[in-house]
């Protein structure tokens, strides 16, 4: 199974965040992983932001890295299912 992971909405979000963000951590659930490389290439292509990606472990859309939040400007987390907030 393919997932759309609707990269034209990441880049507009990215794009509409002032200032742009300079790091960017990526966090994908394990199903996802191994589209890592993709987003990152996306990424890196189409904004001036350098990638990360965290690799820990995803129990969902409230377990993110906190502690990363000194050392990135933007945190984008995929999951396989829509998240409302």
């Amino acid at each position: 199974m393919d997932y759309d992971l609707e990269l034209s909405k990441v880049l507009e979000k990215i794009k509409e965040t002032k200032p742009e963000p300079k790091t960017i951590c990526v966090q994908l659930p394990d199903g996802l992983k191994q589209r890592a490389n993709e987003l990152q290439e996306f990424i890196e292509k189409n904004t001036n932001a350098k990638v990360i990606i965290y690799l820990g472990s995803c129990f969902g859309a409230c377990d993110f890295p906190v502690w990363l939040d000194k050392h990135i400007d933007m945190l984008i987390a995929f999951g396989h299912s829509e998240w409302r907030y």
